[in-house]
This record gives structure tokens, C-alpha cells and sequence, in this order.
């Protein structure tokens, strides 16, 4: 039956990739294409390190071609190596390296946090980084770590999410790392895109002139109105300011008037406080002369005194 073949088929591209994965974990496998054609089988190998793939004079390659030629049964494979433009998007390679680094004794929080700042720092839409296993102590435990947007269910999670998968021994036993990636190209269904409006352009015939005309003539008869009250304005203005002149003149003209009077009265002031003083003046030498006659007359008295005595 044909299920029984497609079943076959991909059985044995699973085997495909895990021999390839087993052989070429060095040099930064990051997954193959089986392509079917009237030659052969294009067998297409995606590699962080292509020169390891390769190996010297094509060794490695050539081993490899006789393995899939021999063991998997293909019909006149032929293998072609390909470099990852972007190792950080491709999930089996970042998955090896986490599986490195914690082969190395590093903490997996520390290898997780870094792992996804790589990933995210590339552009990706979203990262997550699951590490199951004996990670803690003695018990098995699970930690995820998630940033960015990432599908979980559904259409687009199968199409547009990208998986990889490793495995590291260490001493307390055997740890999982899983990676999913969503790269940044893919376009989700539910994405709305709002176009610009697009300006049509209008079609000139007669009445579109005629609207013209009266909108320019009603235009100008605006603008004259406009202008005549400007000039009301204007002359308001010029009257104002003539009248605040005048009263400005008034003002100033007061203000001289009251200023010669306050100096005209203070000089009558001064001559008034001037003929008191001589009045004053004059009373006191008149008081003088008074004082000195009668101390004359008392002098002549007693001189006729004395002499009435004599007699």
C-alpha cells in the first residue's frame, strides 16, 4: 500500500540523519534534504564547518557516500555540502553547543541565558530553550526558558517553527536539550498589513472649472474685505496714537505750571522769613536803647541825693 511507503520513507530518512548527526557532531551538523532525481539521490548536507565535512582530498565525504550507498540502499547518492549563513538560527547546531557547554561543567541557567541572547541577537522572533534531566541533584527536574513570540499549537507551529534536538552524559546521568526557534522571515496568517491610501486623480470637465472660477472670485472678494479692514484698522490706530499724543503734551505742559509755582512760593517763603528776621533785628536794638537810657537816669540820682545831704 502506499502509507506502507511513505512509512518506509521517512524511517529511513530518520536513519539518514542520525548517522549523519552521529558522524559529523564536530563539524557543526545542522541537518540534511533528501532530493530524489532521474540521476540519483541529492543528498544535501547543511554544516557549520564545511571543510570538516569534507575532510582531506574529500575522504570523509566519500566514506560517507559508500555508507549511504551500502547501508540505507540508495540509488547513486551523491552528497553535496552547504555552509549555514546563520549557525544562531538553526536549532541542531545551537542544541550541540548547549550540550557542549554543559559537558564542560558550565551552569545550564548561565548556558541557557547566553544561548538565547545569541539566538535572539540574530533576529529571531522568539527562542525556547528546554533543559531536562538531573540538573539540580538526584532528582530529575525540567527547565525552560522562553523569550520573544513563539507558535506552540497549531499550523504555523509545524510550518514556520524550527526544532532541534541533543543529548550530553554527565555524571549524575543523561541530560536533554531541546531548542526551538522562530526565524524572523516567517509570516505568520493572522498578520494584517494596512496599506497607504492611494490619491486618485480627478478628471477636469466643465464643471469642475466653473466651481474653480467661483471659488477664485470668492477668494478675492475675501481678500479685499480683508484689506479694507486692515485699513480701518490701521487708521484707528494712527487716531489713537495722535490722541494719546495730545494728552501727553497736556500733561507734560501741567506738569511745568505746577513746578514754576512750587519754585515762585518758595521764594516768597524766603522773603517773608527774611523781613521777620530784620524786624526782629530792629526790636532788639530799639530794646537795647531803651535799657541803656534808663541806666543813665538811675546813675544821676543818687549824685542829687548825696548833695541834698550835704546841705
Amino acid at each position: 500500500m502506499i502509507e506502507k511507503d511513505f512509512v518506509t520513507e521517512g524511517l529511513k530518512r530518520t536513519k539518514i540523519d542520525e548517522y549523519l548527526e552521529d558522524e559529523l557532531e564536530r563539524a557543526g551538523y545542522g541537518g540534511m534534504d533528501v532530493q530524489v532525481t532521474p540521476l540519483g539521490t541529492m543528498v544535501v548536507v547543511y554544516a557549520e564547518r564545511p571543510g570538516m565535512v569534507i575532510g582531506r582530498g574529500g575522504k570523509t565525504v566519500r566514506a560517507i557516500t559508500q555508507t549511504l550507498k551500502n547501508d540505507f540502499g540508495l540509488d547513486n547518492p551523491q552528497v553535496e555540502v552547504k555552509e549555514v549563513d546563520v549557525p544562531e538560527l538553526n536549532p541542531k547546531i545551537m542544541a550541540y553547543k548547549i550540550a557542549s557547554m554543559l559537558q564542560r561543567g558550565m551552569h545550564f541557567r548561565r548556558v541557557a541565558y547566553s544561548t538565547i541572547r545569541r539566538i535572539m541577537g540574530a533576529g529571531a522572533q522568539g527562542v525556547e530553550v528546554t533543559i531536562s534531566g538531573k540538573i539540580r541533584g538526584s532528582r530529575s527536574a525540567v527547565a525552560k526558558f522562553v523569550e520573544g513570540y513563539i507558535k506552540k499549537c497549531g499550523e504555523p507551529s509545524t510550518r514556520f517553527v524550527k526544532e532541534g534536538f541533543a543529548t550530553v552524559q554527565l555524571k549524575p546521568g543523561v541530560l536533554g536539550v531541546f531548542v526551538r526557534i522562530m526565524p524572523p522571515e516567517a509570516v505568520l496568517p493572522d498578520k494584517v498589513d494596512i496599506l497607504p491610501p492611494k490619491i486618485e486623480p480627478v478628471e477636469e470637465n466643465e464643471e469642475t472649472e466653473q466651481v474653480e472660477e467661483e471659488a477664485t472670485i470668492l477668494d478675492e472678494a475675501v481678500e479685499a474685505e480683508f484689506v479694507e479692514e486692515e485699513a480701518e484698522i490701521e487708521e484707528e490706530k494712527l487716531e489713537e496714537l495722535e490722541e494719546l499724543e495730545e494728552l501727553e503734551d497736556i500733561e507734560a505742559e501741567d506738569v511745568e505750571e505746577s513746578e514754576v509755582a512750587e519754585d515762585i512760593g518758595v521764594v516768597e517763603d524766603e522773603v517773608d522769613s527774611s523781613e521777620k528776621v530784620e524786624d526782629i533785628e530792629a526790636e532788639d536794638v530799639e530794646e537795647s536803647e531803651v535799657a541803656e537810657d534808663e541806666v543813665d537816669s538811675s546813675e544821676e540820682v543818687p549824685e542829687e541825693t548825696s548833695d541834698k545831704e550835704d546841705d
